[in-house]
């Protein structure tokens, strides 16, 4: 198998380990700060032996640690947001990140918007608007604003990413541990330790979080932009898609319309923004 391919193959592999976050996020009967913490634990220790494995220094430093705390609330707000409000509305308002990008580039550096940029902040935003009025009768407008708010911490991740000194694996580590250390006390609180929560809990760490990063950033090094961004769109798709079979959970139709928006808004603006930069440099 070509890099390429194995890249791509590592890409799509990612984006289904984290569609299954908002499954067993559901199926886990505690709250969502105290699965957090559970499963950002193990994650750290399977990143930590990965670390070790390749010989990767771990890096602290300024941006190291802002990026950690963008992690933290992203996983933290993910996890709250998914018991709050369906698991579809959790990740396509979370998938609203890279327009949060655009949106802080703007504000924090100054940058100024091209008329895609604008284009795509005005249509995503007309599809986040469909979560929030069909949440005002099923009372989820709470888990709505975290799940948005989860993604602005992750569009913040990727920012940080991009700054001198950076080193994103590290800053996964830290958050995690930092994700660990404030779930703790609400995981102590909890009672249920049966079979299924721990080995959903387990999966979450182990897969969800740990493995599903590894792959990312391994299937990144070969994988074309697009392709990535293409590819990437499994996960929006299919997290509700588990949770409606498995837990039998619905999505209302402004939800449901609103998702197709942002969706498509997201993938569009990344395949034509890169066509833009590639135009641009030749």
């Amino acid at each position: 198998m070509s890099g390429s391919r194995r890249g791509t193959l590592y890409v799509f592999l990612a984006a289904v380990l984290y569609s299954i976050g908002g499954l067993c996020i559901k199926v886990i009967p505690w709250g969502g700060m105290a699965i957090n913490g559970g499963r950002t634990l193990i994650a750290a220790a399977v990143i930590g032996l990965y670390l070790a494995v390749i010989r990767h220094p771990l890096r602290m430093n300024r941006w190291v640690l802002l990026g950690a705390l963008c992690v933290f609330g992203t996983n933290a707000l993910f996890s709250v947001a998914n018991k709050l409000t369906t698991a579809a509305n959790t990740i396509v308002l979370q998938f609203t990140a890279p327009i949060f990008v655009i949106l802080f580039s703007i504000l924090l550096f100054h940058r100024t918007p091209g008329r895609l940029d604008l284009l795509a902040c005005v249509w995503v935003l007309g599809g986040v608007v469909c979560f929030f009025v069909d949440s005002l009768s099923a009372g989820g407008v709470l888990g709505n604003i975290l799940a948005l708010l989860s993604g602005m911490a992750y569009a913040g991740v990727f920012l940080l990413n991009d700054m001198p000194d950076s080193d994103p694996i590290s800053s996964v580590f830290w958050g995690d541990l930092i994700s660990a250390a404030a779930g703790l006390p609400f995981l102590l609180r909890e009672t249920d330790f049966s079979p299924v929560p721990m080995l959903s809990l387990v999966v979450l760490g182990v897969f969800q979080v740990a493995l599903a990063y590894i792959l990312m950033v391994e299937g990144l090094k070969t994988t074309p932009a697009v392709t990535a961004s293409l590819v990437s769109g499994v996960e929006p798709v299919l997290n509700p898609i588990l949770v409606a079979l498995f837990c039998q959970e619905r999505i209302g139709p402004l939800a449901l319309a609103g998702a197709a928006v942002v969706i498509a808004g997201v993938i569009v603006y990344n395949i034509l923004r890169i066509q833009q930069i590639k135009e641009t440099a030749t």
